[in-house]
């Protein structure tokens, strides 16, 4: 293993020798574009030196190809499969769309079930795989047949649940990893927001014009692609086969591992900031599908076209992608409760630009529609990536030695169900202030009293540790129990050279 030190050193003794080789030519310094880049490559080189190529080549098919770019544009093909296929109203298309992501609050069960219980001699290729085939059932039905409402959402929550399954394994890796290098946990949560930004700014970028030529249903058959691709990563992953598994011991393990969730959230540091995090998540009411029925279809509102609005979402991915890069070059190190007390406070002020927006008061300023979404995009997604990334170091700090993914899973689950709670709260407030498919008169109280709600957190604030990001939270004989860690150690997790497999055939 590399250490980080020897790394920067050698990095730094490079960056004297080039500027040494500038001074003696007499050459002006490169573009600040190249240093940008030689720096980010640098970057993936420590990354990979300290915990692995295999683990940065997993984060970016996860995160940046199944979540980021896959994500993008489902988002954006079931917006429009809800409102012209479907024809629901927008409070109610609120609540399917926590119904679809109920996978995702039952995470732990992943993670329990890809810890302790091997499939055929395999503890991960197996649910990759598995995975992988019902992202692309579902989403191939989804393609070739205008199903039911019923049926849509069962296949629409199957594909979710493929992606939910994958990232449980992403998770527990950099959980992992976070324990094992406290002061690169930043840096790895850096890479999977990178990795979604980057993915989600492409995939926003064609999704309005693959709607608008294809429609959603047929946006759905694409989506088999990042599906089949966890398929393929079952097919490559490395790992060792653990044969005449004893079965008769997963009843144990799955009592240690709930011995050792229980005792964890017990634990003040562990349970009060988890609160924090779900209030965080359920009072910021979203309300998202009035805005997307009011900007695409409402009579004096802005009409967008599908390749508007796909614009619109690139943008706030670009935004999200600046959150995640002013985070990790600026706002890393600061103290949790500081960060968050601005970013909370931040997140509720920009509501405000919707107010505006909807209350056409951009148009009495001279500034037009198009122009002001996009401001209003930007600011929004660099704000929320600003206020999630402290909450995703704090998370990946609250895991204890032995379980580390299914902790994670269980804290990323919490957060899940505060999403939860804050699309059914927004359809509810949609419903009960009659906001319909064409009436949107009260739509300015909505998008006012979800800016309240955000703010109301900061009272909250002190359940968030004062600690430094770059240090452990939890108490070291949590982070160590010798019997737990000795019945679910987790196994490091390497995947077969891309390069390997190509020479082998493909």
């Amino acid at each position: 293993m590399v250490e980080r030190g020897d790394v920067l050193a050698s990095e730094e003794e490079e960056e004297e020798e080039e500027v040494e080789g500038v001074e003696e030519g007499g050459g002006a310094p490169g573009p600040r574009g190249c240093d940008c880049l030689r720096a980010s490559i640098q970057w993936l080189r420590m990354l990979s030196a300290e915990m692995h190529w295999s683990f940065v080549l997993a984060v970016v098919f996860v995160y940046g190809i199944g979540q980021g770019l896959g994500g993008a544009l489902s988002r954006v093909a079931t917006e429009y499969y809800m409102k012209d296929v479907q024809k629901v109203q927008p409070s109610e298309a609120q609540i399917y769309y926590g119904i679809v992501n109920i996978p995702w609050i039952i995470k732990p069960i992943w993670g329990l079930l890809t810890d302790v219980v091997p499939v055929r001699g395999y503890r991960r290729r197996p649910y990759f795989v598995f995975a992988g085939f019902i992202g692309v059932f579902s989403m191939l039905v989804l393609s070739f047949y205008k199903v039911h409402l019923v049926l849509a959402l069962v296949l629409l929550t199957a594909g979710s649940a493929g992606v939910a399954i994958a990232d449980v394994t992403i998770d527990a890796c950099v959980a992992q990893n976070s324990i094992s290098h406290p002061s690169l946990a930043a840096d790895m949560q850096s890479l999977c927001a990178l990795s979604s930004s980057i993915g989600g700014l492409v995939g926003f970028v064609i999704s309005g014009i693959l709607v608008h030529l294809i429609g959603p249903m047929g946006v759905y058959g694409l989506l088999t692609v990042p599906a089949g691709l966890m398929i393929l990563l079952g097919v490559i992953l490395d790992e060792p086969h653990i044969p005449n598994f004893d079965y008769r011991q997963v009843n144990r393990k799955f009592f240690y591992a709930g011995k050792a969730m229980w005792t964890t959230l017990k634990i003040p540091a562990v349970w009060r900031p988890c609160l924090y995090m779900y209030t965080s998540l359920a009072l910021s009411l979203n309300i998202f599908d009035g805005m997307f029925y009011w900007y695409t279809d409402a009579k004096g509102g802005p009409l967008f076209a599908k390749e508007t609005v796909g614009y619109l979402f690139s943008i706030g991915s670009v935004g999200s992608l600046l959150g995640a890069l002013l985070y990790q070059h600026s706002l890393r190190d600061h103290p949790f409760r500081d960060l968050l007390l601005w970013t909370q406070l931040s997140f509720g002020l920009s509501g405000m630009l919707d107010l505006f927006l909807v209350l056409r008061l951009n148009l009495k300023f001279g500034i037009p529609d198009y122009f002001f979404a996009v401001i209003d995009e930007c600011a929004s997604q660099m704000i929320s990536r600003l206020k999630w990334m402290p909450l995703l170091v704090l998370s990946s700090k609250l895991c204890p030695s032995g379980i580390e993914g299914t902790f994670f899973a269980l804290l990323m689950s919490i957060d899940n169900v505060g999403l939860l709670s804050s699309s059914w709260g927004g359809g509810l407030l949609l419903h009960l202030l009659r906001v319909t498919r064409t009436q949107f008169e009260n739509l300015w109280l909505a998008i006012l009293i979800r800016n309240i709600l955000r703010i109301s957190p900061l009272c909250l604030l002190f359940l968030v540790p004062r600690g430094d990001p770059n240090s452990s939270i939890l108490p070291s004989e949590v982070l160590a129990s010798e019997e737990d860690a000795e019945a679910l150690e987790p196994e490091k997790i390497e995947l077969v050279s891309l390069v390997k497999s190509t020479d082998n055939g493909r």
